[in-house]
This record gives structure tokens, C-alpha cells and sequence, in this order.
């Protein structure tokens, strides 16, 4: 496959519930097929050769769902740890999550901090998972940071701050299921991103729009304000 120009490209993983209720199906059934789309979306960046791949997969905002949903989605991502330790070798990946891990029960930030040392020898691409994420918190933390440690900073400074930090800024931030927003989704490192926004909602999905999405950012011609 052709090399891509992206380095690093961020999905906003939208439409799980609309999905299920188009097919007739309770909600959590949307999320179950999500997360496997989620699993060949990981596959289809490292065959690509795309270098950061950032998803997100669940907001601070999130936690106001009815409590059924997050305790099913707390059980979901306790899956997606396991799978992720167990395929380690196999998908070859390093997997970094970020966001407000205080928010988890002790097992989940045990299983990520499990799932990022063992898949930390996996160069070539990361993959970067937002739980409990947003970028107002994301900003604040970082502001906090400075204040604590008595910092002025400039921009590179203040980036080195930030959760993201080792991330570079998305070149493409890709939204589902027919929004057009950010719905608070890396409100920093976006200010230059490219957008692409698909009708489809996320479970739907296949390996033919992701090759859609490398062929849009194609035909984009970035200047980044010059």
C-alpha cells in the first residue's frame, strides 16, 4: 500500500445507539458491535502504516448516561482490556489511553496500565484511547499543572502539559453517524485538524470507508493558517 501523509487521525465514534435502534436491536447491542468495528479500525490504521490513531470512546459527559448503559459500557472496555493483552503480539499496536482515569474502578486503571506496559514495545503505530475524556478537563489539568509548578509557558511548553502530550496533533478528525461537532473532543491539539464527517453511523462501518477516509485526507490541502 501507497504510504499516507497522515501521522496521526482521530475518530469520533458516534451512532452506536442509532444503529441499534434502526436494526431493531436494545442499544447495548450497539455498542457490543461498535467495539468490534473499533477492533478492525485498530487493524485497518497499523496495516496502513498511520503512525497515531486516536479514538473516542467515552466522554467526562458520558458518566451522566443512565446507569444500566455505563455499567454495560464499564464491562464492555473490561473486555476490550483483556482482548487487548491477550492479541497483544498479535496486533502489534501500542495502545496509550487518556483521559481522567481516577474516574474507573481500581481494576480498569490496573487493566490500562496492564495493556500499555505490554504493548509498549509496539512502535510503529500507537493508538491512543480517550475514557472519561475531554478537552476542557484535558486544558484545566494542564492549567492546574502550571499553576502548581509556578510555570509561565509558551505553547510548546503548555502542550507538554497536556494528556496528549506524546500525541501528535490529528491530522483528520473523522466524526460518524451524521454530526458536525467535536462534542469536546481534543479542544487543543484540533485547531488545524482536517474534518471529515460521515453519514454512517459507527457500527456500520467496513474497511471500504476507511479507505474513503485516506482518500479524502488526499485530496486535502492543508495550510495550517499560512
Amino acid at each position: 500500500m501507497e504510504e499516507t501523509r497522515i501521522k496521526c487521525l482521530g475518530f469520533i465514534m458516534d451512532g452506536n445507539r442509532r444503529w441499534a435502534k434502526e436494526q431493531g436491536l436494545e442499544s447495548l447491542a450497539g455498542h457490543a458491535r461498535g467495539q468490534e468495528v473499533f477492533q478492525d479500525f485498530v487493524g485497518f490504521v497499523r496495516d496502513a502504516g498511520i503512525p497515531h490513531a486516536v479514538f473516542y470512546a467515552f466522554s467526562t459527559e458520558n458518566w451522566q448516561r443512565k446507569e444500566e448503559e455505563v455499567g454495560y459500557l464499564m464491562v464492555l472496555f473490561s473486555k476490550v482490556m483483556e482482548e487487548l493483552l491477550e492479541k497483544a503480539e498479535e496486533g502489534r499496536v501500542g495502545v496509550r489511553f487518556i483521559g481522567q482515569r481516577k474516574d474507573f474502578s481500581p481494576e480498569l486503571q490496573f487493566s490500562m496500565a496492564k495493556v500499555e506496559e505490554k504493548t509498549a514495545v509496539y512502535k510503529d503505530t500507537t493508538i491512543w484511547i480517550a475514557l472519561s475524556y475531554g478537552g476542557r478537563a484535558e486544558i484545566l489539568n494542564a492549567v492546574n499543572k502550571a499553576i502548581r509548578n509556578g510555570q509561565e509557558l509558551s505553547e510548546e511548553g503548555f502542550s507538554s502539559l497536556l494528556w496528549t502530550a506524546e500525541m501528535p496533533d490529528p491530522d483528520m478528525i473523522v466524526r460518524t453517524s451524521g454530526e458536525q461537532r467535536l462534542s469536546n473532543f481534543l479542544t487543543w491539539s484540533s485547531v488545524y485538524s482536517e474534518f471529515f464527517f460521515i453519514d454512517k453511523h459507527w457500527p456500520a462501518l467496513t474497511k471500504s470507508d476507511f479507505d474513503g477516509i485516506l482518500g479524502e485526507y488526499e485530496k486535502r490541502e492543508r495550510r495550517k493558517g499560512v
